[in-house]
């Protein structure tokens, strides 16, 4: 809104200071901002009428430590993310960007899935909130609406040699014709450790030959649809301690906006030889305001949280960071940079498996941890939430500077 604002204030009036908004990084800065504000300002709101309304947690006694301290900490929490996202990327984004819009619609609707299982669990009393079958349901909606807008929109382009391009000619990429850049649709990705640093999904099947690029994009669909599901999943089950969920997923939006800004920057994108996708600087914004919605959330979600952000949170922040990085290309740098995720899914698949296995074959059912998610395994062996929480921040930084680094490394 802002942006055209100015701009027009620019063009019609020579309005000093007005073309300030046309920077990439003054636009970040102030959603940045913004965002960490609403979501601080608007939390304290939020979490009273919460309160009032007795919209509060219920806590199973499993043995942990601290636990039954929690029992009526208000729940739902995720609308304070979802509000402080929403709002500073509709005053400073570019709202005719394909890639913001899309990523606004993947908040929203993540935001309801999450409200309904909530919902279900908070007013209807049942644990189990939404059906499994709805809820990924959902998840796989998303995906395909994620994919297929990118297979059909002809804003969704990538340019792969962009050492012969002007510069000047990318600052304004709506109003350039990008076929004559080289700009086309692809379903190449970015991929660690390896010297031409990308993938084509069309080359894992070169069998099917002349339908090779439909294939390609078949495939691409499928693992737009796999990683929004596993990565959402994935948030979900990381938001079990104070602060863990909503620090994790602030490392990771950072990360991405800096992997989005690099894909935006023709000079960067050649040096780092990755592809250079226009348009994707909106993407800044939006990973801008999503680190200031995450942080500001954290002051009340921090140990002992006043809030929980509930599935409400949990489902869009995860959808989120799965869709962010398909639209950049570079979800096969997920598990790495969601190494949190992977492991806690990992820990409660290994441990599910494992049980069942043994109760079957000995009659008695065996566990490899103490308890899964693995954070609850730490919290059964006497270390402090706090503590945990704190190192698996540590964990998640390494792991989003060897995500960047690998853009070098091959």
């Amino acid at each position: 809104m802002f942006y055209y604002l100015f701009r027009y204030l620019e063009e019609a009036f020579d309005m000093p200071g007005a073309g300030l908004m046309s920077y990439i990084s003054v636009r970040a800065a102030l959603t940045l901002i913004t965002s960490l504000f609403i979501s601080m300002i608007i939390g304290r709101r939020i979490i009273g009428y919460l309160q009032k309304q007795q919209i509060g947690e219920t806590i199973r006694d499993l043995g942990l430590e601290g636990q039954l301290s929690k029992k009526g900490t208000p729940t739902m929490g995720g609308i304070i993310i979802i509000i402080a996202i929403l709002v500073p990327c509709l005053l400073f984004g570019r709202l005719r960007n394909i890639y913001l819009l899309l990523m606004l619609v993947t908040t929203i609707l993540f935001g309801i899935l999450g409200f309904a299982d909530d919902y279900i669990k908070v007013f209807r009393k049942n644990k189990e909130g939404l059906n499994g079958r709805y809820k990924i349901f959902g998840q796989v909606t998303v995906g395909l609406i994620v994919a297929l807008t990118l297979y059909f929109s002809p804003e969704a382009v990538i340019i792969e040699n962009t050492s012969n391009i002007d510069e000047q000619k990318i600052e304004n990429v709506e109003e350039e014709d990008l076929s004559e850049m080289g700009a086309k649709k692809s379903t190449l990705t970015t991929i660690p450790f390896v010297k031409q640093h990308n993938l084509d999904y069309g080359d894992l099947v070169p069998f099917v030959q002349k339908h090779k690029q439909t294939a390609g994009w078949i495939l691409f669909v499928i693992m737009t649809i796999f990683v929004i599901t596993a990565v959402s999943n994935g948030a979900n089950l990381t938001d079990g301690l104070d602060g863990l969920a909503a620090g994790t997923s602030a490392i990771i939006g950072l990360t991405l906006g800096i992997l989005a800004y690099v894909s935006s920057h023709i000079g960067m994108a050649n040096y780092l030889n990755i592809m250079f996708i226009p348009g994707s600087q909106e993407l800044v914004i939006f990973a801008s305001a999503f680190l200031g919605a995450t942080v500001g959330f954290l002051w009340y979600n921090s140990f002992p949280a006043q809030v929980f952000m509930g599935d409400t949170g949990s489902l869009t922040l995860g959808g989120i960071i799965g869709v962010f990085s398909v639209i950049i290309h570079k979800e096969l740098l997920l598990p790495i940079l969601c190494g949190i995720f992977l492991v806690e899914s990992a820990s409660v698949i290994m441990q599910v498996s494992w049980f069942k296995y043994t109760k079957k074959k000995y009659g008695e059912g065996h566990r490899i941890l103490l308890m899964s998610p693995i954070h609850h395994h730490y919290q059964k062996k006497g270390i402090p939430e706090a503590k945990i929480v704190t190192r698996f921040w540590i964990v998640g930084i390494a792991l989003a500077i060897i995500t960047i680094l690998t853009l070098k490394i091959r």
